[in-house]
């Protein structure tokens, strides 16, 4: 009898077992399934794009604090330092930084833009499946050229002090945190184009059958949102940049790493112009 207990309970823990591993893998089964659809199933909406635009500030704000820890140092812009290299070392940085990243599928995100796409080496790594949210033109559109020019030509001088402290690459490598950090702001234009065109596309057909271009940077501004955003950049920038003592009454004589018009102004004299030529110009293919 107590042979036949123990057969009985052995093969009761043998079933318990058996069902327990059918209901896990059930369960992984299932939570793969969510999984894939979580992945595969990225949803870009107004409030998802703005909420990442807001992100991005926070990037951009910090980079510019970055950069301006070090001098002008123009040494890493000018002449050829680099044997075997025809360019500044800034470029130097840039081009094989880009390269490393694309072999590890930077560039495979739609959301991503090179500064020198030309030879780019093909990813080494799996690839991820992006979902595929915008217009197949999107991926030819790449305003970098006019980013590099301005931020060299216009943007540096403004708010990084003259100089030389012989830090060059640390330089460039600020530069190409900053570069990519505004880079991925201005052509995000491209998402929030599509999710209006989707949400109005009667409104904006009508316009890109024409190619009127004037009426769709009419219809993309909204100087009240504009004005909210620079203001926000500021105030992030005073934040952000404040210099913190512990001293009584330092409150009274607040300093900053980075002047905070210097965020407000990038984002008024160029993000968001850059932003809304992105977006025209990706709503003038949207019907390719």
């Amino acid at each position: 009898m107590g042979c036949f207990n123990m057969m009985l309970n052995f093969r009761l823990v043998i079933l318990v077992l058996a069902i327990c591993g059918v209901r896990y893998r059930m369960g992984m089964v299932k939570a793969e399934e969510l999984s894939l659809e979580s992945v595969k199933g990225k949803v870009y909406t107004l409030d998802s794009v703005r909420e990442a635009l807001i992100r991005q500030e926070d990037t951009i704000v910090f980079g510019l604090i970055e950069r301006a820890k070090f001098l002008m140092n123009s040494r890493t812009y000018g002449g050829e330092e680099i044997p075997g290299f025809a360019g500044s070392l800034a470029e130097f940085v840039v081009k094989n930084t880009e390269a490393v990243q694309a072999k590890v599928g930077r560039y495979n995100n739609p959301e991503e833009n090179p500064f020198f796409p030309e030879n780019l080496p093909p990813s080494l790594v799996p690839s991820y499946s992006f979902t595929q949210f915008l217009h197949p033109k999107a991926a030819s559109i790449n305003i970098n050229k006019s980013i590099w020019k301005i931020y060299f030509e216009e943007l540096l001088p403004s708010f990084v002090a003259s100089g030389d402290d012989g830090n060059y690459a640390q330089t460039a490598a600020s530069d190409l945190s900053l570069l990519q950090a505004i880079s991925r702001r201005i052509h995000y234009g491209k998402f929030v184009a599509e999710v209006k065109f989707r949400e109005s596309a009667q409104q904006y057909e009508s316009l890109i059958r024409s190619e009127d271009k004037e009426g769709l940077m009419k219809l993309l501004t909204f100087e009240s949102v504009e004005e909210t955003v620079r203001k926000r950049v500021e105030k992030k920038a005073m934040v952000f940049g404040q210099n913190v003592t512990l001293k009584n009454g330092d409150e009274k004589n607040v300093t900053y790493k980075v002047d905070p018009s210097v965020a407000a102004n990038l984002y008024k004299n160029w993000i968001i112009p850059l932003t809304k030529d992105v977006q025209v110009e990706y709503l003038l293919h949207r019907l390719d």
